[in-house]
């Protein structure tokens, strides 16, 4: 019995490269892609972790604005300066 035997051909081998050359064109455009979309998430991270920062320093003011709120301090300063009450000791002086 005798073997086949095939020629060797540079079609073979030039093929081979030729998809291994396109599945390193499609693997370095998917990197790119990749890396692109990367760089967008850090500086959307960086907006958020900024917009946080200031929304907890403003959830920190509105706080103690609450508490001034419900301070008898507010209540008084509300009672004389929009109801124009006093206590019975006190005399407001206005300005001409």
């Amino acid at each position: 019995m005798g073997r086949f035997r095939r020629k060797k051909s540079g079609t073979g081998r030039a093929s081979i490269a030729f998809i291994l050359i396109c599945l390193l064109v499609v693997m370095l455009v998917q990197i790119v892609r990749l890396y692109q979309k990367d760089q967008e998430y850090i500086a959307r991270e960086a907006e958020l972790t900024e917009r946080l920062a200031e929304e907890t320093e403003r959830a920190e003011q509105l706080s103690g604005y609450e508490e001034y709120i419900g301070s008898r301090e507010y209540i008084e300063d509300t009672a004389k300066s929009k109801l124009g009450l006093l206590y019975e000791n006190e005399i407001m002086f206005k300005e001409k």
